[in-house]
């Protein structure tokens, strides 16, 4: 299937079926070939921008916001055909979603604090004010500012 669909079916879905939708296209694409532990660090990122409402107010407006992660720095043509990494994507976002919505202190946070992440195989970013919280597989997880949840 072609990212273009999954983001267009994400776009008519139920918000919390499109939410796990968009995560797991996001696993797919960002970290298929790392650990379990390194795909769910990638989840706990996108949980934690969620959370913060600077990039949005859902998972899908977070990851996909621009340029921030793979939907929308990939091609839309983008095909998601390996189904074995689709369905470890899928199971570890609906975990993430579920170990999230604990109460903070309830969670299990891998990467506590990290803000972004990158891939060295493709991105040197230049963000000050910067510091390392772990790397896991070939990602280093950042915790580049403090992201408090928005009040509610």
């Amino acid at each position: 299937m072609k990212l273009a669909w999954i983001l267009w079916l994400a776009s008519v879905l139920p918000p919390q079926t499109a939410d796990s939708l968009c995560l797991s296209a996001t696993l797919y694409l960002e970290a298929r070939d790392q650990s379990v532990r390194g795909q769910q660090a990638v989840a706990e990122v996108a949980l934690r921008r969620r959370d913060s409402g600077l990039w949005g107010d859902s998972t899908c407006s977070v990851v996909t916001a621009r340029k921030q992660f793979a939907p929308t720095i990939v091609s839309p043509n983008t095909r998601l055909s390996n189904t074995e990494a689709w369905g470890e994507a899928v199971t570890v976002a609906l975990e993430a979603e579920r170990n999230w919505a604990l109460p903070i202190g309830e969670r299990k946070e891998i990467v506590p604090g990290a803000s972004h992440f990158l891939a060295h195989a493709i991105a040197a970013p230049s963000w000050r004010n910067a510091y390392q919280v772990a790397t896991i597989g070939d990602h280093t997880f950042l915790k580049v500012q403090s992201l408090k949840p928005r009040r509610t």
